[in-house]
């Protein structure tokens, strides 16, 4: 909620503070550039001291110990006396410890069913196994990190010389990553990222094509990373044998076989298999599809106290119309929906759906014990300087991504998603780590939000930016897609942008707009998730 709303005729300096719940106790600062000491609100508050943009005003005294609310929540106990009209900082809260994973509200509410969001489609490749692609990619997968500079030096060969020659495919990528060798194969946990690889393998962006280069001694062996059955049968030309006795045909290139005399074979060998693919690749089309084929990983990144206020709601809003639509979306990142586990297991559609939620967020509670830590330590000094005192708070902004539907699965870290709807896919919060996670899981779109600023992008899939602020939006004007700093001065509401966004969404699936992150070539590499033991 709003305690001032500035009008066209309100001096720049007019004070704007926004309030989450009437219960709430502090208030952000929404100002550009924060106010002053000795600044007067209407209601006859009067800040102590500055108070830098984003960041929180305490509404009324708050004796030491006093539970500081904002979303209704207790955010942290004021470590001492804290004056109407102070700066709460990070540094003035005692944060609680996380909520017990134990009786919690489990499938409880039952949201109000909406009609269903017809009628709306985009322009994407349809994959003979059922999915959709919104890019027509090559992608050559590695088994191992000892091929990674072979490989890179190919792509550019094939970009130079043979992609030209293919207009119909938009790009060649390699699938870095630092794993396949050198590693603890059989351990319980390197599952994680071995499924991972090979499921980015088949996102719907690559178009059923599976081309890998490998060393030839590595532990992580392409039998290894597809076994038989990971590879759908969808045609004959990926068969190695027609009828009962059909298994699916890799395309692998070994670096180590006899056959590679001398460095420029290997390259002669992956642009020979390369030619293959882009081939079958160049004769795809784009196709009206509903926008039920949309599967769009939800993220955030830079975050800051507008996060929760501005783009996450935003997001969530459009979230809630995907899922009408009959679309996937997945939120994810562990350590920022922890503490807010008790306003997600009662959104489960099922009581197995609320206990995998709380199955995901056990795990990783052991996973940050292994390492002496605790989700204290994912707040970064960017999301601080943002106005985010610590997780919990940087936690219950982080949720709104999920809008208000029910939660119809539960992902572990590297798992391909099957259902339809909201689903929660387990990653850790690390951008480029949750990026790869979800693309694993089968993203065709993602959406990333931010307060702080970030170039992040994926070469495989299109990378919707939205900021919190408009201040940010202004400065990085040729690096952020949309701008939802306007629901904080009331000149847009939630409702709108999510509607921007969802129309922004079509028609980046449909390529008839490209993310700046696309049009500058700005991709992060992947980034596997390896919890298992390095040999």
């Amino acid at each position: 909620m709003f305690d001032s709303t500035p009008t066209s005729a309100a001096p720049a300096r007019s004070p704007l503070t926004i309030r989450m719940h009437e219960r709430d106790n502090v208030a952000i600062v929404a100002n550009d550039g924060g106010l002053p000491a000795g600044t007067e609100f209407p209601s006859g508050l009067t800040l102590c001291e500055h108070v830098p943009q984003g960041h929180k005003v305490a509404l009324v005294d708050l004796p030491e110990g006093t539970p500081v609310l904002r979303y209704n929540v207790t955010i942290g106990y004021a470590r001492k006396d804290v004056p109407a009209g102070s700066w709460v900082h990070e540094r003035l809260l005692k944060m609680p410890p996380a909520r017990a994973l134990d009786n919690l509200p489990i499938a409880t509410v039952k949201p109000e069913p909406q009609p269903p969001l017809e009628g709306y489609t985009f322009e994407g490749y349809q994959n003979l196994d059922g999915s959709v692609g919104t890019r027509n990619i090559l992608a050559i997968t590695q088994t191992v990190q000892c091929v990674a500079g072979v490989t890179d030096f190919a792509v550019q060969r094939i970009k130079q010389e043979l992609l030209p020659m293919y207009p119909n495919v938009d790009e060649v990528v390699a699938l870095d990553h630092t794993y396949g060798c050198g590693v603890a194969i059989d351990a319980p946990d390197a599952i994680v990222p071995i499924r991972t690889l090979r499921n980015i393998s088949l996102n719907p962006n690559f178009g059923g094509e599976v081309m890998v280069i490998r060393l030839g001694c590595e532990k992580l062996q392409p039998q290894r990373l597809f076994p038989p059955g990971t590879i759908p049968l969808i045609d004959e030309r990926n068969v190695a044998d027609i009828g009962d006795n059909a298994e699916a045909r890799l395309d692998v290139v070994c670096l180590q076989d006899d056959r590679h005399v001398g460095f420029m074979s290997m390259i002669d060998s992956i642009m020979t298999q390369a030619e293959e693919c882009l081939e079958r690749l160049n004769a795809r089309r784009r196709e009206t599809v509903p926008a039920s084929e949309l599967v769009v990983g939800v993220q955030c990144g830079g975050s800051d106290a507008f996060s929760g206020v501005t783009a996450n709601p935003a997001v969530g809003f459009c979230t809630d119309l995907l899922v009408r639509a009959g679309a996937t979306v997945m939120f994810s990142e562990v350590t920022e929906v922890r503490d807010a586990i008790h306003l997600l297991t009662p959104r489960a559609a099922t009581k197995e759906v609320a206990e995998a939620l709380v199955r995901e967020m056990r795990w990783y509670d052991d996973y940050l014990a292994k390492g002496e830590v605790d989700r204290g330590a994912n707040t970064t000094p960017g999301n601080k300087k943002g106005g985010l005192s610590n997780i919990i708070e940087k936690s219950l902004g982080s949720v709104a991504k999920s809008g208000t539907s029910a939660i119809n699965a539960v992902l572990a870290p590297g798992e391909k998603v099957r259902q339809r709807g909201l689903v929660f896919a387990a990653t850790p919060a690390s951008d480029f780590v949750c990026g790869t996670l979800q693309m694993a899981a089968g993203m065709n779109l993602h959406v990333f939000t931010t307060g702080r600023g970030t170039p992040y992008g994926l070469a495989a899939v299109p990378v919707i930016k939205v900021s919190t602020r408009s201040e940010l939006a202004k400065r990085w004007n040729d690096l952020i897609d949309l701008d939802a700093g306007p629901i904080a001065t009331g000149e847009k509401t939630i409702e709108q942008v999510g509607w921007e966004l969802f129309q922004l969404m079509l028609d980046v699936a449909s390529g008839r707009k490209q993310v700046w992150a696309d049009r500058w070539g700005l991709h992060n590499d992947l980034t596997l998730f390896n919890p298992a033991p390095v040999t």
